[in-house]
This record gives structure tokens, sequence and C-alpha cells, in this order.
């Protein structure tokens, strides 16, 4: 059973693998194509805000839904289909409100699978250890990150345009896709992969319906650490506008911050199923110099700043998530999964049009206020008790 849990695992990453090529490739392109398109920085701020807003909001009802029914699988393949099929779809935009438009769709896809697929992987976590196992999930997945971005840097590099940029995205789309339905076939029913522990049967007996405190303390916590947060497409954005890089080298610095996120992944995992909490702290406090010297620094500054900016995408992506799961009973995970997703979500959108909005006035203000409201999480987080 251990290893057809991290069959599991590896399978789902694949998926995950052959997605973030294509979504994380359009992703380091969205500022300068933006830009190209003849947007405004708090356009851009919104744009990639309400798309966060979007992608995590509509996860409170996907999440409510799957554990009503319990049909992961569609949520999943439903999701991922939309989700990825927008991306190709940029290329025949030919206005930035259509743009900005295919980028919300793009998110709306993703709200309604990540709940699913978040629960179907903490099944198959419990026999591996939480850390490890979303460590190597999206290890996998930001190896995607990492080659998509590499795609986008030869198709500049040969002398195409974003629509050729956005079109060669189908074909990992549908490598994501056929892979996705290779995971239904072989494991049709993943909350088999988790036993029955006697300790999850007592948390579920004590909390009822109800999730539990800890829970609550976490979200908000992480809220703060999302309104802070910059998006790459408002950092991209930046280095385009001050010309510290040119637009074909603005991918490979993606590419770089992904490369660090899969690294990271995989160490803050094993720090996780050792030293708990203290992991994400760490990771925070990393991730903290990363805004300031992406935005103000020098060239080999901003090189490192993203590096940093890369450790702390690595930990909302695996250790955030495997809290959850140690935090709530398996019968109510859908659930919260989609609660903390909108949460971080609606603060991502609150954060990322007010750091554009405030960007457009003063980029030295703008990096004050991030890393002021991203400290604010740790008060939250020195409060949890995870066992």
């Amino acid at each position: 059973m251990l290893k057809r849990a991290f069959y599991f695992i590896f399978l789902l990453g694949l998926v995950s693998l052959f997605a973030d090529m294509t979504y994380e490739a359009a992703r380091s392109i969205v500022g300068p194509y933006l830009l190209f398109l003849g947007a405004t920085a708090t356009s851009v701020g919104f744009a990639v805000g309400f798309g966060e807003f979007v992608g995590y909001a509509f996860r409170l009802l996907s999440g409510y839904l799957t554990d009503k029914t319990q049909r992961y699988w569609l949520f999943v393949i439903l999701g991922y289909a939309i989700n990825l099929l927008a991306i190709p779809a940029l290329a025949l935009a030919n206005t930035w409100q259509l743009a900005i438009t295919l980028i919300i769709l793009e998110r709306f896809g993703k709200a309604l699978r990540a709940p699913s697929r978040d629960t179907l992987l903490s099944y198959s976590t419990a026999r591996i250890g939480r850390g490890v196992g979303f460590g190597l999930h999206e290890a996998l997945d930001q190896i995607g990150a990492l080659l998509g971005p590499i795609i986008i840097f030869l198709v500049f590099y040969l002398g195409f345009s974003y629509k050729e940029a956005f079109s060669i995205l189908l074909i990992p789309a549908l490598l994501a896709v056929g892979f996705l339905f290779l995971a239904r076939l072989l494991f049709p029913s993943p909350a088999k992969l988790e036993e029955t522990l006697e300790k999850e049967k007592s948390k579920s007996k004590q909390q009822g319906n109800k999730l539990p405190r800890d829970f609550w303390l976490y979200a908000f916590g992480m809220g703060f650490l999302a309104f802070g947060y910059l998006d790459f497409a408002l950092i991209s954005y930046h280095l385009d506008k001050v010309g510290m890089f040119t637009r074909d080298l603005i991918p490979l610095l993606y590419a770089l911050a992904m490369g660090v996120d899969a690294i990271s992944a995989l160490i803050l995992g094993y720090l996780y199923d050792r030293i708990k909490v203290k992991a994400l702290i760490l990771a925070i406090f990393f991730s903290l110099g990363g805004i300031p010297l992406s935005i103000l620094g020098s060239r080999p500054l901003v090189i490192f700043g993203l590096i940093l900016w890369g450790v702390g995408i690595s930990a909302q992506e695996s250790i955030m998530r495997a809290l959850i799961a140690d935090l709530v009973p398996k019968e109510k995970r859908g659930t919260a999964y989609g609660i903390y997703n909108s949460l971080f979500g609606g603060f991502w959108f609150l954060g990322s049009f007010f750091l554009g909005f405030v960007y457009d006035c003063s980029p030295v203000l703008m990096v004050l206020c991030s890393v002021v409201f991203q400290s604010f999480s740790l008060p939250f987080i020195f409060r949890l008790k995870v066992s």
C-alpha cells in the first residue's frame, strides 16, 4: 500500500508537471504581455489579484461540494480542462481586457479542481509523511514550472511573438489531461490509500462538524502573508518597465525562481515532518527579503531576491497545504481546503490590487507595505500547536 501511495503521488505530480509547464510559462510573460497590450500597473495588479481571488474564492464552494458529493475526480477533471485550455487561448487575445478575462478563467478552473486534488493527495501522504508527500508533489509541479518559462525563452530567442508562445503551450496542456485520465483509471478510489488512524477518529469525534480553532488561526495568519506577497506579474512588470532585464530574459528569471521552488519543496517537506510549524516560520523569514531585493536591488540582488521569493512560493504550495491535513480530520478536508484557499485568495486579491496601486505612487512604499503585512502572519503561526 505504501508503494501504491507513492505511485499515486508521482502520477498526480506528472499531471501537475505538465499543467505547470503550461500556465507557469504563461505567467512568466503575463506582466510584459499586458504591458504590450496597453495595460497599466494598476490594471496588472487588479488582473492578477482578482484572478487569484477567483482562483481561491470559488474553492469555498467547490471544497464544500466535494465533501458533500464525494465526486472528487469529477471536479478535478473539469477544473483541469478549463484551467489548461484557457492558456493557449491567450494567443487569440488582441486587447488587454480579453487577456485579463482568460487569465481569470484559468484561475476559475484551478478553483474548481484544487480542493479535490489536495484532498486526494492528503489520503496518500498519510503513509509516507505529509511534508514529504506534498513536497514531492510540489517538486514535480515546479519542474514543469521551471521548464515552461524556458520554452518561452526559446520561442522568443527564435524570433517568434507572443502568439506563437501561447499557442505552443497547447502541447503540455494536452499531456497533463492525458496523465490525469490515466490516474483516474488506475486509482478510482484514492481514499483507500489512507489508513483509519485512531488519532484521527478521536479528532473527528471531538470536532464534530466544526473545524478546529487552530485551523481558523492558521487560515487568517496566512491571509496576511498573502496580502503582502507580490505576484511575479508585478515583479516582471517592474523589471521590464525599468529596463533592468530584456523581455527574453524575464522568463528565465521566473524559471530560476521555480527551480528554487522545486528544490525547496523537498527540503521544506523533509523539515516539516520533523519540526512541523518551525519549518514554515523558517521559510517565511527567508522569503521576507525576496520582494525588497527584487524591486529595489541591482541586477545581482534581483536574482538573489527571486531565489528567496521562490522559497516563499515553495512553502505556500507544499508545507502550508500539508499543515491543513494535520489540523483537520479527513472528513472535513475538502471544506477546509476550500475555506483556507478562499481566504488566502481574498487577501491575495486585495493585496495585489493595493500593492499595484501603491507601486504607481512609489515602489519603495510598496516594498515597505509588502514586508509589514507579511510579518503580521508570524504571531498567528507562533500560536499553532501541531503534533
